[in-house]
């Protein structure tokens, strides 16, 4: 049988389509928006080929360190909340009977099938003054409220007032869970998967309890996929756009939604373009220690 590495010319012919498009679609839009991040807005929006690291500068600036930060605060609080849940429902997928997993794993993807804009919007009839989560508060505080006043004690409780659910922040980590909960579900469910159940068996056999085998067992072995879906779920949270922009209110900027505007209303590519590159080399940072850790932990030198 022959080496398809040794084939030059056949690779080749086979990956040139592939080449040409993320060079074409990615790499040269890439590296024209590297090259607005240090031109200057003109007078009327346009581009001017002062170069500087201006942009940069003006990024740094106090006022954007704080959407910065909200965009990381943010974005972290989204993950551990993803993690606290995702872990249980990846683990209750992969120890699941062999027959229920693929139909579990497809409930973890049928919101994949639906648009994420409509994903978000459903947000809005579910968390609105008059939306479905304040509707069941509000028929649950009448029937314990009809419930007392049958008992004689109903005249001290207060009308029902509607929560504010929407147009904070809270609700922008909330759809933000609910956007990249898969996303550190299928990592987490593919080392699990792979993972020997009899050291479970091994640690319960020796004496510890079922809380010191979650944590000193499969925790520590499962870590792998826990850093790939949380880098993940952090990457695609912090830079999201749609979110904070439908579900947020005047205090919940994020640094997605930033950029986009000065793309759209502001008129200031080269602002935008360097925005969006702070944005680009902290995933890299990130992958980076990723791709660091999981070289140390294979004894490999990095």
């Amino acid at each position: 049988m022959r080496e398809w590495r040794k084939e030059k010319a056949g690779f080749a012919i086979f990956a040139l389509p592939g080449m040409f498009w993320l060079t074409t679609f990615f790499m040269v839009p890439l590296a024209l928006i590297w090259l607005y991040s240090f031109a200057a807005r003109g007078p009327q929006g346009q581009i001017v080929w002062d170069i500087s690291l201006a942009n940069y500068d003006r990024s740094l600036e106090w006022i954007n360190i704080g959407i910065i930060w909200k965009s990381i605060w943010s974005a972290g609080l989204a993950t551990i909340i993803s993690l606290l849940l995702g872990f249980p429902l990846a683990m209750g997928i992969a120890f699941a009977p062999a027959r229920w997993k693929n139909p579990l794993l497809l409930l973890v993807v049928l919101p994949f099938w639906t648009n994420l804009l409509i994903r978000t919007y459903a947000w809005i009839a579910i968390l609105r003054t008059r939306g479905f989560l304040n509707l069941g508060l509000e028929w649950i505080h009448d029937q314990f409220t009809g419930l007392l006043s049958a008992l004689g004690l109903g005249d001290s409780f207060a009308p029902f007032v509607p929560l504010e659910l929407l147009y904070n922040q809270a609700a922008v980590v909330v759809a933000l869970v609910y956007v990249n909960l898969p996303f550190l579900v299928l990592p987490l469910y593919a080392t699990l998967e792979k993972f020997d159940k009899s050291y479970l068996e091994a640690s319960l056999d020796l004496g510890a309890s079922q809380w010191r085998t979650f944590f000193s067992v499969l925790v520590p072995l499962a870590l792998p996929g826990i850093v790939s879906g949380a880098v993940l779920t952090f990457i695609l949270a912090i830079g999201t756009y749609l979110v904070p922009d439908i579900l947020g209110g005047t205090d919940s900027l994020m640094i997605g939604t930033l950029i986009a505007r000065q793309f759209g209303e502001s008129r200031d590519p080269p602002f935008g373009s360097a925005l969006s590159f702070l944005l680009l080399y902290t995933t890299f940072l990130l992958l980076w220690l990723r791709a660091t850790l999981a070289a140390r932990s294979k004894g490999v030198d990095f």
